[in-house]
């Protein structure tokens, strides 16, 4: 099963990973300002990842693969890693859809 690791950063913001039930980070989130506003994110991603629609399917300029899960407002709540082909990144987004609605939260900071 897939859980959602809480860390501070450096500069003091907030940030979560989604990582697979095989320990590989599969989202990772913009820094928070509060650990209030991180926990948020995730619930956000809890919801959201399971609207398809929701994930931006791109490709960068280096020929890498990559998405991004949108919240309803468009706004960006998780970015991917970067796959070598658009079918990885596929499979990407259908871990993040199996593991997110029932990842366990640990807060790495507490």
């Amino acid at each position: 099963m897939g859980k959602f690791e809480i860390k501070k950063r450096s500069n003091g913001e907030y940030q979560f990973n989604l990582k697979a039930g095989n320990g590989q980070v599969i989202l990772s989130s913009e820094g928070y300002s509060s650990k209030a506003n991180c926990v948020n994110g995730i619930e956000s991603v809890k919801k959201n990842s399971q609207i398809e629609d929701r994930f931006e399917r791109k490709a960068s300029a280096n020929n890498k693969y990559f998405f991004n899960l949108k919240a309803s407002n468009g706004q960006t709540i998780g970015s991917s890693e970067m796959y070598e082909s658009a079918s990885g990144r596929d499979n990407g987004i259908k871990s993040v859809m199996e593991n997110a609605p029932e990842a366990s939260i640990v807060d790495l900071d507490a």
